[in-house]
């Protein structure tokens, strides 16, 4: 195993967004906005930002990157008649050397994973799905998106 070598490479703005699903009864769904430990989707928030400042410390060989930004969008779907959905989307940006693919990814997770957490007396059975890189831009290989919602 070894770091991949970035100091040749110029630094340029980068960017990724990464999305991430959770699935629960739509009795979850409604405990959401009234639950005893807080406001679920700030803390997923605040979660999701922190966890993509401190994505190198968790990850093997990630370089630590000079994030200029970061945000934690969550929506919520109330339309099925049997389940809850909550749509995280994880936004990070950055001016340096190499991408924040991995930094957009870590936040979709941990924003997820606290949604679950701050839930999980009212519904064990959730399920984080979808978790994935939904756009990039920057670098060498330029802007890529994916194509399926």
């Amino acid at each position: 195993m070894r770091m991949v070598g970035i100091a040749a490479k110029p630094e340029t703005a980068r960017r990724a967004v990464a999305r991430a699903h959770i699935r629960m009864r739509k009795e979850t769904l409604a405990r959401l906005r009234e639950n005893p430990k807080g406001d679920v989707l700030a803390a997923a928030r605040v979660a999701g930002i922190q966890a993509a400042k401190r994505t190198w410390e968790l990850i093997p060989l990630c370089h630590p990157v000079a994030i200029t930004g970061a945000w934690v969008d969550i929506d919520i779907d109330d339309s099925d008649s049997e389940h809850g959905n909550v749509r995280v989307r994880a936004t990070v940006e950055a001016f340096d050397r190499t991408g924040v693919e991995m930094e957009a990814l870590v936040a979709a997770s941990t924003a997820a994973l606290t949604i679950y957490d701050m839930l999980k007396a009212v519904d064990r059975w959730m399920t984080i799905t979808d978790v994935g890189l939904f756009e990039k831009m920057g670098g060498r290989s330029g802007h890529h998106r994916r194509s399926v919602p």
